[in-house]
């Protein structure tokens, strides 16, 4: 069991290793993707919640 919980946190280490390693290289398109990305997951989300109160308002008259 001791083994295990060493090889966990010697996984862990290497992993945050590697992160801050890769977090560490800048990506110069990064700001311009993410505002697009973003601007669509919201309008995606505007589109499906109106949906679902309309649903919704239907299954209510309805019941």
């Amino acid at each position: 069991m001791k083994t295990l919980m060493i090889l966990v946190i010697i996984i862990g280490i290497i992993s945050l290793i590697g992160t801050l390693l890769i977090a560490g290289k800048s990506d110069s398109n990064y700001s311009s993707a993410t505002k697009r990305n973003t601007t669509n997951l919201t309008l995606i989300y505007v589109v499906i919640i109106t949906l679902a109160v309309i649903a919704l308002g239907i299954y209510i008259v309805i019941m």
